[in-house]
């Protein structure tokens, strides 16, 4: 019996991976993103610091990249969220998958 329900569920199993991997791909991406902000955040410090650009400047270029930080953690946020209504609406088929 346990053959045949392997069987009969292969196909939502294989759904569900694929929908797990892409998740994870975009959660990757997106923590990247932000470390990669971050970073250039710190660069603008070490500019600003070392005279190398005007404090107007700076604070364009901060305004600019703290905008793209925001952005990037409110999808992270956004992602999280609908991973937590695919769990609730299919609670059942989880428990099995896993």
């Amino acid at each position: 019996m346990l053959l045949v329900d392997d069987i009969l569920l292969f196909p939502v199993r294989s759904v569900f991976w694929i929908f797990r991997e892409i998740h994870n791909a975009a959660q990757e991406e997106l923590a990247s993103e932000a470390e990669n902000i971050s970073a250039e955040l710190r660069d603008l410090y070490m500019r600003l610091e070392t005279g190398r650009i005007s404090e107007q400047v700076f604070a364009q270029e901060e305004k600019i990249l703290l905008e793209r930080l925001d952005k990037s953690q409110r999808r992270k946020g956004g992602l999280e969220a609908s991973e937590g209504e695919v769990k609730e609406q299919f609670p059942s088929l989880e428990r099995k998958i896993a």
